[in-house]
């Protein structure tokens, strides 16, 4: 029975527990109090991995940046596009969530309306981005501190250079070693969302699943909108390409991203067609895919934007201007940051949200309400981030000097 159960999808097992927990809920309440226990004890397994996937996740990716190949004019480009395009996602998710509210009136089990402690000013909040004492930011989860560290810890390892070696490997075998760490808890999420479905169903009735719907419609039309405002722009302005002939040859790349909801599975697929179909600079496009598909994160960003609003929604908050400049700049740090580990999105919400002032308990239990349906919604996500790594390199590789000697198509 073992063997079956772990030769069912992942997916398809969450889905399981998800239907389970609907049953549960509907004809069986009297057992809510003797199976939360299961979903409190999922809560804190996510709540224990946020941290240290928020730290090694930015500065491993920060030391990736210093192979040589990787670095110079080329590189510098590559890096400004990406953080151009993570800004636009962030911004865009963030508006169809205010446009459309998906999370006005969820339901979120146990959660209540979420009270804030009274704002700190705009100066207090940027002089707390630098922590005092890391370990008590660590301790705490002040997740602005931690990405700032995190940041700084990896440009000390580039500068560092050769001596910094050993500790660069070190962290990048620490982001492995968190990614097999969150697939061994991800093997008891259909149990801990059939307690928290269960729990949500018991309180709310079905009803519960209205604002899901809601979501992942915010979800496709950031999608949409991305890559008509953001991609195509850049595809025509600045590579001066043809946009149907960017998108026959992109089609490919689109579908696998869609059917793995991965970038890296995307990875060798788009160097096939940067090279062949839109004859780039070999050379070009084997740095600057590689590096967008640990940076070039659009969906991901989109997404942590909306999620962020929703959240917001969820526990009853209104956001004003300063905490959605905090959201928008804590946002696209922490898409630019996320590790390639199923879900993490979800993982990089709390850094989000701890900025502006929600508890550890409140973004676990979002967490825990979405997570059962994130699989569809990070396949259609991830759309958006292949379209922007190939914008991007396409983008790099016809405005660079050696490319432009070439002669390009229109």
């Amino acid at each position: 029975m073992t063997r079956r159960w772990f030769a069912i999808p992942l997916w398809l097992r969450v889905l399981g527990g998800l239907l389970a927990g609907v049953l549960t809920g509907l004809f069986w309440p009297a057992a809510i109090p003797w199976i939360g226990f299961v979903g409190e004890l999922f809560v804190r397994l996510i709540r224990m991995l946020v941290v240290p996937i928020v730290f090694v996740s930015i500065a491993s990716g920060v030391t990736a940046l210093a192979d040589p190949r990787r670095l110079g004019s080329v590189g510098g480009r590559t890096v400004l596009l990406f953080a151009f395009t993570t800004a636009c996602a962030v911004s865009i998710g963030m508006a169809l969530g205010l446009l459309i509210g998906p999370g006005t009136g969820a339901a979120l089990g146990k959660a209540v309306p979420h009270a804030l402690e009274e704002a700190k000013s705009l100066h207090d909040q940027l002089i707390g981005i630098v922590p005092v004492n890391i370990v008590q930011s660590l301790a705490e989860g002040d997740m602005l501190a931690i990405i700032f560290f995190a940041m700084l810890f990896g440009c000390g390892v580039i500068l560092a250079g050769d001596e910094a070696r050993p500790m660069a490997n070190m962290l990048q075998s620490a982001s492995r070693v968190l990614f097999h760490l969150v697939r061994l808890v991800m093997e008891i999420t259909p149990f801990g969302v059939l307690a928290l479905i269960a729990k949500a169903v018991a309180d709310n009735g079905i009803a519960v699943f209205a604002n899901i719907g809601w979501l992942a419609l915010c979800v496709l039309l950031g999608v949409i909108v991305q890559i008509l405002l953001v991609h195509l722009p850049l595809i025509r302005l600045v590579a001066r390409l043809s946009i149907r002939r960017f998108f026959h040859a992109a089609v490919d790349p689109l579908l696998v991203a869609f059917s793995t909801a991965s970038s890296a599975a995307t990875l060798p697929v788009a160097l096939r067609v940067a090279q062949e179909e839109l004859q780039l600079d070999p050379a070009i496009a084997s740095t600057v895919l590689p590096i967008g598909a640990s940076i070039g994160k659009d969906g991901t960003a989109m997404y942590v934007g909306l999620l962020s609003i929703f959240a917001l929604q969820a526990l009853g908050v209104h956001p004003d201007s300063t905490m959605l400049g905090i959201m928008l700049l804590t946002g696209a740090l922490a898409a630019f940051g996320t590790a390639p580990i199923p879900s993490a999105s979800l993982f990089m919400l709390a850094a989000v949200l701890s900025a502006v002032g929600i508890s550890p308990e409140q973004t676990a239990l979002v967490v825990g309400f979405v997570l059962p349906f994130d699989r569809l919604l990070d396949m259609t996500r991830t759309i958006a981030s292949v379209s922007a790594n190939l914008a991007v390199t396409t983008a790099v590789a016809r405005n660079d000097t050696r490319s432009n000697q070439l002669a390009f198509p229109q």
